[in-house]
C-alpha cells in the first residue's frame, strides 16, 4: 500500500511540475488543464499518505513534502477564480443600456446537429453579438434564421472544426477575416457601434488545441494569442477578445496573453465558469474566454445550459463606462515577460514558415 501511495504521490508531483518547464510539447501542456482534478486527487492522496506515514522513513517524509507543495501550488493557481479573491472587474452601477454590449460565445461541436436547441439559447439570452465556432456549412445554413434580426454577419464556415460565424444586431464596421498563422484557422476582427455611438473593437479566435491530432506543439496557438494581445495593447481602445482559446484561464500562456494585452478577466473573484466538457462532469475546465479592456464594468456573466455540444455557451453583458479605466487595474508585463512574448511570437512565425 505504501509503495502504491508513494508512486501515486510522485506521479501527482510530476504532473504538477511539468507545466513549469514552459515547453511547447502537447503532452506537457495538457497538464495545465486538470488543475481542479489534480488538486482533489492530491487532497485525497494526502489524507491517505498521512494515515500510513512513518516519520522515521526519510524518503516518505521527502515525498510527503513534495506532495504538500504540489497540492499547495495547484490551489494557489486556481484561487483567483474563486470568490475568495478580489474581483478584477467591478460590477456596474450604471442603469444605461445604450452603452451595454451583450455577447454569447458558443463552440457548437461541428458534428452536433441540435441547432434548434442553440437557437433557443440565443432567444433566451437575447445577445447583441453571437459568436459560434466549429461551424461548418451545415451550421451556417441552420443558423440563417438569425439573420432576420442580426443583420450584420461575418462568416467563415469550414469543415475542419475551425469554422467561425459572427452575427451582430449592432452595426459592424471594418469586418475582417484573418488567417494569422495558419491558412486553415480563421480569426474574426471588427468594430461594432453601440446605441450610444461608441465603437468597440472585437477579436474572436479559436487556435489549435494541444492535441497530437491537431498540433503536437502549442507554439502556434501561443503565438496567435500573443499577436492579438499585442495588437490590443498598442491600440488602448475599448476592446473585447473572446473565443475558444483551447487553453485554460490559469495557464502560463493565457496569463502571458492577459499581461501582454492589458485585458481584464471578469471571472477573477467570481468563479471558473468551466465550459468544457459539458458531457463529462469529472473533466471540466474553462476553455471559452471573454477578456476585455478596463473601459468596461460587468453587468452579468453566466455559463449557459448544456444543449448538445461538448461546450457550454458563455454569456456576458458589459457596460462601457467613462472613468472605469481609472477604477480598475490592468495587468502588465515586466521586461522578462516582454522578451518571452517576442520570442513566442517569433517561434510561432518560424514554425509556420517551415
Amino acid at each position: 500500500m505504501k509503495i502504491i501511495l508513494v508512486v501515486l504521490a510522485l506521479l501527482l508531483v510530476i504532473s504538477t511540475a511539468l507545466p513549469l518547464l514552459h515547453v511547447d510539447q502537447w503532452w506537457v501542456r495538457v497538464f495545465d488543464f486538470p488543475r481542479a482534478q489534480i488538486t482533489i486527487a492530491g487532497i485525497v492522496l494526502l489524507a491517505l499518505y498521512l494515515y500510513f506515514w512513518e516519520m522515521h522513513r526519510v524518503y516518505e517524509s521527502v515525498v510527503l513534502g513534495l506532495l504538500v507543495l504540489a497540492v499547495g501550488y495547484q490551489v494557489v493557481k486556481m484561487l483567483p477564480y474563486t470568490v475568495l479573491m478580489p474581483k478584477q472587474v467591478q460590477a456596474t452601477e450604471s442603469r444605461s443600456d445604450n452603452a451595454n454590449l451583450r455577447l454569447l460565445v458558443a463552440n457548437v461541436l461541428m458534428e452536433n446537429r441540435e441547432s434548434e436547441a442553440f437557437l433557443d439559447i440565443v432567444r433566451e439570452y437575447d445577445p447583441d453579438v453571437v459568436l459560434t465556432v466549429e461551424t461548418d456549412e451545415w451550421w451556417e445554413k441552420a443558423l440563417r434564421t438569425l439573420e432576420e434580426e442580426y443583420l450584420h454577419t461575418l462568416k467563415s464556415p469550414l469543415d475542419n472544426t475551425y469554422g467561425m460565424l459572427v452575427y451582430s444586431r449592432l452595426e459592424m464596421t471594418d469586418p475582417e477575416i484573418r488567417f494569422i498563422l495558419k491558412d486553415s484557422i480563421p480569426s474574426m476582427h471588427m468594430q461594432v457601434v453601440l446605441p450610444s455611438g461608441d465603437r468597440i473593437f472585437m477579436h474572436f479566435v479559436h487556435p489549435d488545441p494541444p492535441n497530437p491530432k491537431y498540433a503536437s506543439e502549442t507554439t502556434e496557438r501561443d503565438a496567435e494569442l500573443l499577436i492579438v494581445g499585442r495588437e490590443v495593447e498598442k491600440r488602448d481602445k475599448p476592446t473585447i477578445v473572446a473565443g475558444d482559446f483551447n487553453d485554460v484561464a490559469w495557464s502560463y500562456t493565457t496569463s502571458l496573453f492577459q499581461k501582454a494585452s492589458g485585458l481584464l478577466d471578469p471571472r477573477v473573484g467570481r468563479g471558473m465558469y468551466n465550459t468544457y466538457n459539458a458531457k463529462n462532469l469529472l473533466l471540466r475546465w474553462p476553455l471559452d474566454h471573454v477578456f476585455h479592456t478596463d473601459h468596461f464594468k460587468l453587468v452579468r456573466m453566466e455559463r449557459g445550459p448544456a444543449w448538445g455540444s461538448d461546450h457550454f455557451p458563455i454569456f456576458i453583458e458589459l457596460s462601457l463606462e467613462a472613468g472605469a479605466e481609472v477604477q480598475q487595474e490592468e495587468p502588465d508585463t515586466n521586461r522578462s515577460e516582454e522578451e518571452q512574448v517576442a520570442e513566442k511570437i517569433e517561434d510561432g512565425k518560424q514554425q509556420t514558415d517551415e
